[in-house]
């Protein structure tokens, strides 16, 4: 495992973070969120045209960068600090991981050249109930029909399931669950914005009543446990961006905003509780980089530093957003500050692939911890 970000690492943060913060900020994301948009058709162009961030993590035989989880964290943590409104997440993070790491060469060759160009959105959706990657959290099931299958359940927290042009769905066959691929616009298949506190994030319920199908990836028991810590060491990634920009912004507004001829960044009391919450974004943004790094080799921690960043970013992110708003002070609490969007995505983060909580568990049992919670 790499000590550290490299120099082309830190190049390929500074790419992406002109570029989102010339053509996609914040001013952006609330005009898209406004207008009901799910992403900007020219930005999602010039992402994948000049940058090739959707094909960052998709091998180079596809169409993609060849490069992997390390890489695209990085880019992910650009995101996070701009709040970027489109399917890149669901796209990349999710469907275009598990398409890479799948067994079937068919499913890859079909699918992943689209993600890597652009020019395709796709999502995943896997437990019925909770959106984990979780096998046990399946309870769709897919019936042969033919030469094909026919999918029948329901799914909730689909992220960008309303959008996405292709579905990777997780269903039963014979007991055991089975990945499919189906169209988002198949015959059979019905979905519905779900309400969400973080506008900036679209998540849908996808009902499927015999919607025509494509078996795929054989391998699923062991695919989505590596999937599911591909996703959370992804988001993590993100999150710790969303927090450093958080953090950015009430040090920023300590620095000018004026109170008994000071400012109040050089009151002792401000000063303390912005290097604690430095400290901890320093940490979240460590931990996804050493949870992206060791999945990327393959190492037997992987999991563990999966769960682990996953835990901690999603505190920190919360954390930070709220004390964002406690320094910011009454221009904190209003809707034209940008500072509820991030305590809107932090919470809503909070549950999105599993709980902190569940993260919290698995590492205490990973570690050898009874009891942990």
């Amino acid at each position: 495992m790499s000590g550290g970000p490299t120099e082309e690492h830190e190049e390929l943060r500074g790419v992406v973070r002109r570029f989102l913060s010339e053509k996609s900020d914040l001013t952006r994301a609330r005009a898209l969120v406004e207008a009901g948009e799910y992403r900007d058709e020219a930005v999602w162009t010039q992402l994948a045209g000049q940058l090739m961030v959707q094909g960052i993590a998709v091998p180079e035989r596809y169409g993609g960068a060849g490069y992997g989880p390390v890489e695209l964290g990085i880019v992910l943590e650009e995101m996070g600090r701009f709040l970027s409104v489109a399917p890149y997440f669901a796209t990349v993070a999710l469907a275009g991981q598990l398409l890479t790491s799948c067994s079937d060469a068919a499913a890859r060759e079909t699918w992943l050249p689209g993600i890597a160009s652009g020019s395709m959105t796709a999502t995943v959706a896997i437990g019925d109930d909770t959106g984990e990657i979780a096998a046990d959290a399946v309870t769709t099931v897919a019936e042969r029909e033919g030469d094909g299958w026919r999918l029948t359940g329901t799914k909730r927290f689909v992220i960008d399931g309303t959008t996405a042009d292709l579905l990777i769905v997780a269903a039963l066959t014979d007991g055991v669950v089975t990945l499919f691929t189906v169209a988002g616009g198949a015959t059979g298949v019905r979905r519905e914005p779900l309400p969400n506190l973080d506008p900036t994030r679209p998540l849908a319920t996808v009902e499927f009543s015999g919607a025509p199908a494509v078996r795929i990836a054989d391998d699923a028991t062991t695919l989505l446990p590596r999937v599911a810590d591909l996703a959370a060491a992804a988001l993590a990634a993100e999150q710790a961006g969303g927090a450093a920009a958080a953090l950015d912004t009430a040090v920023e507004y300590a620095r000018v905003r004026v109170q008994f001829d000071r400012p109040i960044g050089s009151f002792q009391a401000i000063k303390h509780r912005c290097a604690d919450l430095l400290l901890e974004v320093e940490s979240a943004r460590n931990a996804a980089f050493a949870a992206t790094s060791l999945l990327a080799t393959g190492d037997p921690e992987g999991p563990l530093a999966a769960s682990l960043a996953a835990a901690w970013a999603r505190r920190t992110f919360t954390h930070v957003a709220k004390e964002n708003i406690q320094i910011l002070g009454g221009i904190g609490f209003t809707w034209e500050h940008d500072a509820h969007l991030f305590l809107k995505r932090a919470k809503a983060g909070e549950m999105l692939l599993g709980t902190t909580a569940r993260h919290r568990a698995r590492v205490g049992a990973l570690a050898g911890i009874r009891g942990a919670e």
